[in-house]
């Protein structure tokens, strides 16, 4: 299945009551972070719905380039000073997305771990296409011995005070998604670990969402729809009805279940049907628990629910420890991470969900297994 037909599926709701009528909705699309985003404006004119989107689209390009782990970047060039076992002074966002990220890797007990782009690396998913190929055992053992973690991350303020290339942009953007207040000097970061390596493949959606919210409402928008890839955040609503979603089947075309979008609320899914290889008859896919080192077995995918001023990163983020705890532990992990409303899709396809979000979803398949917890 392409990147494509899993982005119209999550989208088909939409763009179905779009073409059955004449309304005010304006479409733009474009290829950030690896996948299809998709910007959708209600009630607005033509080029004020245009204007707002391409200054969405922009801010998408210049955070992929801010946060990329393997191309040229600033997230890159800090894992390089890390090899180095150096320091280095980054800029105020970045920093402020550290800390965040840290406290949701603590949240979740080390199952969210941006700390671990070295194994993400070794299983050979830092890269555009994958090679069906399995690393080194060794490899793989030494790295998860090294345990890195967020922890292991210490920030501190710039001895020079000087600014950084990147640190006087967004300071809004920093203090009101992050809760980090934007100076603009950036700070001194250094890893206790030489084991660290950051990829914030786990985030950048959820807090490239966030700002999406606050550009689009700063312009004036107030009924809009942003989707990256499957990640998606509602403002307002779809004229007189709530905005309407479709959740990716993880084994076939269509989707699973739709869902009602309110305002302020956002959906994330983290799956093995996105950044996986096959070999031997057996998927590995790009989610790495921490714990053995390995791509996460048993389960095909996890969805969230969440709402608030943090709502797009939330989104993203805490699907993946209930991933990676999979059937005997994601419940435990959505109360650790403050979440009523989670579903997860075991090997079987059966389908783990909380009452909470039961009652928010209409399954395609009235014959799918639903097991309440």
């Amino acid at each position: 299945m392409t990147r494509l037909m899993r982005f119209l599926t999550v989208a088909a709701a939409l763009l179905l009551a779009a073409c059955q009528g004449k309304e005010p909705l304006h479409q733009e699309q474009s290829y950030v972070f690896g996948t299809l985003v998709d910007i959708t404006v209600y009630g607005e004119s033509e080029p004020r719905a245009r204007q707002a989107a391409s200054e969405v689209l922009q801010e998408f390009q210049r955070l992929h380039n801010l946060l990329h782990a393997w191309q040229p970047s600033e997230l890159s060039e800090l894992n390089a000073a890390f090899a180095r076992s150096e320091s280095k002074v980054v800029s105020q966002e970045l920093a402020a997305m550290l800390r965040d990220a840290a406290q949701l890797s603590r949240q979740s007990q080390g199952l969210f771990n941006p700390a671990i782009g070295g194994l993400v690396q070794l299983w050979g998913f830092h890269a555009d296409e994958f090679k069906a190929a399995l690393p080194d055992e060794k490899q793989i053992a030494a790295l998860t011995a090294a345990n890195p973690q967020m922890s292991d991350i210490a920030l501190s303020p710039n001895p020079s005070g000087g600014t950084t290339s990147h640190s006087t942009r967004l300071a809004k953007g920093v203090s009101q998604v992050a809760g980090y207040p934007a100076s603009g000097r950036g700070e001194l970061v250094r890893s206790n670990n030489q084991a660290v390596r950051l990829d914030l493949g786990g985030y950048a959606k959820g807090y490239a969402l966030d700002r999406a919210g606050e550009i689009l409402r700063e312009q004036g928008i107030r009924n809009a729809l942003v989707n990256i890839g499957g990640n998606i955040l509602a403002l307002g609503q779809h004229g007189k009805r709530p905005w309407r979603i479709g959740i990716q089947h993880p084994r076939k075309p269509g989707a699973l279940a739709t869902l009602e979008l309110r305002d302020g609320e956002a959906v994330g899914t983290s799956g093995d049907y996105q950044r996986y290889f096959e070999l031997g008859g057996k998927r590995y896919c790009h989610l790495i628990d921490p714990r053995s080192g390995h791509p996460v077995q048993g389960v095909q995918a996890a969805t969230v629910l969440t709402r608030g001023p943090h709502a797009g990163v939330l989104s993203d983020v805490v699907s993946k420890p209930l991933f990676i705890a999979g059937t005997g532990g994601w419940r435990a992990a959505a109360m650790q991470m403050n979440l009523p409303e989670a579903m997860l899709v075991d090997a079987q396809g059966d389908i783990h969900l909380t009452a909470g979000l039961q009652k928010r979803l209409e399954f395609s398949d009235k014959n799918s297994r639903l097991l309440v917890e």
